[in-house]
């Protein structure tokens, strides 16, 4: 069978804006793309050099965009093959992108725990955000509001960034302010991911609500203005004590 002649979805045109990394508002175009597939329509993309040029971007560039996508399974990438979009892929977790000031301002807290920093291997969840075999340092906090504790966070720092951190910053400011603010790090990015789920028992316990209750989990993932993962949170938010709203302008 000649795979070339396969009929490809082909994404449309699309202005990026220069100010923002390209491998992610490619990605974030690729990605609607994806699900707003209807029946029948192809499932194959177009080859890595084919949607580089299409974009007006590097090939590399174009595989990290299309890494992102592989990572949320959206698509295989089928070697001699080709891209296919996963038949699977619906509906996936909420992703925001906005100013580092308006990510600091959420994270903020006036009572936070710290509960602990050690160096661990990166969680096979976030592995691929690192070096192969690199330890990274974990930070542990608890949250607490008018007494009751809100929210649990783990953050996953390069260890060569983490060495330079306070942990009495981290009791009065958010990660991401103790990166930019504390230590200099000149972060290009936030991407979060927002979803519901149930607790496994250890977070239950911490945030002290019953395993039937759910909770809404947040990864965030800081790079500097290389591209370089700096920092990956995971934080719990009790669903019964955290409100989450978004405002959009239309300008």
């Amino acid at each position: 069978m000649d795979d070339s002649a396969e009929p490809t979805l082909r994404p449309p045109p699309l202005t990026l804006n220069r100010k923002l990394p390209l491998w992610y508002q490619v990605a974030q175009h690729l990605r609607a793309c994806v699900l707003a597939r209807r029946p029948g329509d192809p499932t194959r993309l177009p080859n890595e050099e084919s949607l580089a040029e299409h974009y007006g971007i590097s090939v590399m560039t174009m595989r990290q965009a299309l890494r992102e996508l592989e990572d949320e399974d959206l698509i295989t990438r089928q070697r001699r093959r080709g891209t296919f979009v996963n038949e699977s892929a619906g509906s996936r977790p909420l992703r925001l992108l906005g100013s580092v000031d308006a990510v600091v301002s959420q994270q903020a807290s006036d009572d936070v725990r710290v509960l602990g920093a050690e160096p661990v291997p990166p969680p096979a969840e976030f592995a691929s955000y690192f070096p192969p075999g690199a330890e990274v340092m974990r930070f542990r906090r608890l949250r607490r509001e008018h007494d009751e504790i809100t929210s649990y966070a783990e953050n996953f720092v390069a260890l060569d960034i983490a060495a330079k951190i306070d942990l009495d910053d981290l009791r009065l400011m958010p990660m991401t302010g103790v990166l930019r603010d504390r230590i200099g790090v000149r972060i290009g990015l936030v991407a979060d991911t927002a979803e519901a789920k149930l607790p496994a028992p250890d977070i239950a316990d911490l945030l002290e609500i019953p395993l039937s209750s759910p909770v809404l989990y947040c990864v965030g993932v800081t790079r500097d203005l290389e591209s370089r993962v700096v920092d990956v949170a995971s934080i719990h938010y009790r669903g019964d004590r955290f409100k989450f709203a978004v405002t959009f302008g239309t300008e």
